[in-house]
């Protein structure tokens, strides 16, 4: 899965900027046992380079869109990091293999369960999962050092840019119903705005909003 992850980097270099992982993406992409965050229905797809479905209309990530997302953030063993759509997990536990702390949230409270479940039973303790809203984050653990987004928002959520420090990176992907998504990367500057720069066309189920 790694080769197949570093040959996608080699194709989209012109559109991400990036060659390769990482050295330390690349080591957390290969030590997290993916087959024990999908269902039981897909472990034997678990290490192909596909998103694949996980129940209620959701998907684990394709391993080169969390591996590009987690390169992107550029976080180190100090970063805390906020994770929306915690979906299997998966992305969780790459951050978590990197990153000091991993908040994640999800708002389907089965999947949320689910995954908090396989983090701990997997011995991520700097994981913590929480049943919530991604749009408006986790505001009692900001600010942050980088927020990732695992579903396509129609924009940015001004809650979630609020919750990043200074010079702090979002990697989410934008795109409404019917238009076409980017991944984005957002960088938060010290007058409370951002600068954003268009990654590369991507394709995800939407951020569902809370009621």
């Amino acid at each position: 899965m790694v080769e197949e992850v570093d040959a996608t980097y080699a194709e989209t270099r012109a559109e991400t900027g990036l060659a390769r992982m990482s050295p330390a993406v690349r080591a957390a992409l290969g030590k997290v046992e993916r087959h024990r965050l999908v269902p039981p229905a897909e472990v034997s797809r678990a290490y192909r380079n596909h998103p694949l479905p996980i129940g209620a209309g959701q998907t684990i990530s394709q391993p080169y869109i969390v591996a590009l997302s987690t390169d992107l953030l550029g976080v180190d063993a100090k970063s805390i990091v906020l994770d929306v759509g915690t979906g299997s997990g998966y992305q969780a536990a790459v951050l978590a293999e990197i990153a000091a702390q991993v908040f994640s949230v999800e708002i389907v409270e089965s999947l949320g369960r689910q995954a908090a479940e396989r983090l701990q039973a997997l011995g991520y303790r700097n994981v913590e999962v929480r049943i919530g809203d991604g749009y408006k984050g986790w505001p009692e653990k900001a600010p942050f050092d980088a927020i990732v987004v695992t579903a396509a928002a129609p924009e940015v959520p001004k809650a979630l840019v609020e919750q990043l420090k200074p010079g702090g990176r979002m990697v989410i992907p934008v795109g409404g119903d019917g238009a076409t998504q980017y991944l984005k990367v957002l960088t938060r500057r010290a007058d409370g705005g951002y600068d954003e720069r268009r990654v590369l066309p991507v394709r995800f189920v939407p951020l569902v909003p809370g009621k």
